[in-house]
């Protein structure tokens, strides 16, 4: 009789065993993700979603688009880049550093000039052309396609020689959202995922003809290329369900 429940017992363990690793998910790994200042927060959100789904971790690192660009023909290896552009993404393929006919555009970016400060951001941008303030901030155009987009804008309105000496460049456009946030700037431009859920503060959302516009492109790169956890999730970024939680942040998606 011991026996026969021990038999038993054994069966229905080894079964269940079975179970759980039939039940979990296939090629649970790591996936190295280099993310553009301006997605932290949608990017955040994807990765708990997709980790749920996927049993794959999403290991991210925030910061300007050149910089990982930089860091990436350095041999970082980032497995997926998530770009605040089309120029970076296409450079890295033509280097044959990313994967051909892996870029594709994730997100549409809107440039948004604002103040933490209630009623000091009109919603014509007038507040540029008074210059009442002492700084105005803006992520470094030489790394952060969001820097770039915000010159664009300031000489389109002829007000760029006017605002250069009070133009504070942050590192990054988390970094330019920082110095508006904490008061040590007036004013600033930034983007608009970082403050549509924001009730605070005011605002201008900047005419999309005043700047190129804002392609934020996705690449496999080299290192992810036959990494099964690399590839599932640039086909999650495509899912319906990162597509809801990206548009939940004021980005287009076409």
């Amino acid at each position: 009789m011991t026996s026969k429940i021990t038999f038993h017992k054994r069966a229905f363990m080894l079964a269940a065993l079975c179970l759980s690793v039939l039940s979990a998910p296939a090629f649970a790994g790591d996936v190295q993700v280099a993310v553009a200042s301006n997605f932290t927060e949608p990017a955040r959100e994807i990765a708990t979603a997709f980790e749920a789904k996927t049993g794959n971790h999403v290991v991210m690192s925030f910061g300007p688009s050149g910089g990982f660009y930089s860091q990436i023909r350095q041999g970082a290896p980032f497995e997926v880049f998530l770009s605040a552009d089309a120029e970076r993404p296409t450079r890295l393929e033509a280097e044959n550093l990313g994967v051909k006919g892996s870029r594709f555009v994730y997100a549409y970016g809107t440039l948004v000039l604002w103040s933490a400060t209630p009623g000091f951001v009109d919603d014509k941008g007038a507040v540029l052309a008074r210059g009442n303030f002492q700084h105005i901030a803006i992520a470094d155009p030489a790394t952060a396609p969001y820097g770039t987009a915000a010159v664009q804008t300031m000489k389109k309105l002829g007000l760029y020689d006017t605002l250069a000496p009070k133009i504070v460049k942050g590192s990054s456009i988390a970094q330019a959202y920082g110095f508006v946030d904490t008061g040590s700037a007036e004013l600033g431009f930034v983007a608009l995922s970082q403050i549509y859920k924001l009730s605070k503060g005011s605002r201008w959302v900047v005419p999309a003809s005043d700047y190129t516009p804002i392609d934020q492109q996705a690449i496999l790169l080299n290192p992810g290329a036959n990494d099964p956890a690399a590839k599932a999730y640039i086909a999650f970024l495509k899912s319906k369900e990162a597509v809801k939680i990206i548009k939940s942040y004021g980005y287009a998606v076409h």
